[in-house]
């Protein structure tokens, strides 16, 4: 089975491409979805951020995400600590998860793909490259966020120009280039390396 990691910044339309990779019968992991999972019940994960933060970090509710959020942007270096406890734990599920698949191809949603390290679990990588100022716009629109909250959030991902050196291959999410070519196009080299 080939691994697919499929990633992009904040408002790239990542979530497009894995639409229709499921609509080409291939599974895809979202790792933002299964982090807050994971987050929520790993005991690993619980133990660690608490031993971290105190025992206020969960309630009844389950994580207290405003004391979360205090301590990862009051304290930069807070961010690499939550970060170093949760993506070890999101690729170890990721990994159980794609021993359950029977497709000849599964992937990974993950915006920050190279950011973690989850390129490391995967065999192929794809960049969803969108001009800066159309991300920011969709972002300000669905989130209801100011530019300068955007931009902070951008800011803290790796710029499109290192994620295209470090990937396999390039979706353009632009008007001038329609998706479902260039993703089939892609799949299918891909599957080709299979064969």
């Amino acid at each position: 089975m080939i691994k697919i990691g499929l990633t992009g910044g904040i408002g790239s339309g990542k979530s497009i491409i894995a639409h229709l990779f499921r609509l080409m019968g291939i599974p895809v992991y979202i790792a933002d979805e299964e982090s807050k999972k994971l987050t929520a019940s790993s005991p690993v994960i619980r133990e660690q951020l608490t031993t971290l933060f105190g025992k206020e970090m969960y309630t009844s509710e389950g994580i207290n995400k405003p004391l979360l959020a205090h301590h990862i942007f009051t304290d930069p270096g807070n961010l690499a600590k939550v970060n170093a406890i949760i993506h070890p734990e999101v690729a170890q599920d990721f990994m159980a998860w794609t021993q359950k698949q029977s497709t000849d191809i599964c992937a990974i949603e993950a915006a920050i793909l190279f950011e973690s390290g989850f390129e490391k679990f995967v065999d192929k990588t794809i960049l969803v490259s969108t001009p800066l100022e159309v991300r920011i716009q969709r972002v300000m629109e669905r989130d209801q966020s100011s530019r300068e909250e955007v931009l902070r959030r951008v800011n803290n991902q790796l710029s499109d120009e290192i994620k295209k050196e470090r990937s396999d291959y390039v979706i353009y999410n632009t008007d001038q280039v329609a998706l479902i070519p260039q993703t089939e196009n892609i799949i299918n080299r891909i599957r080709f390396t299979i064969k």
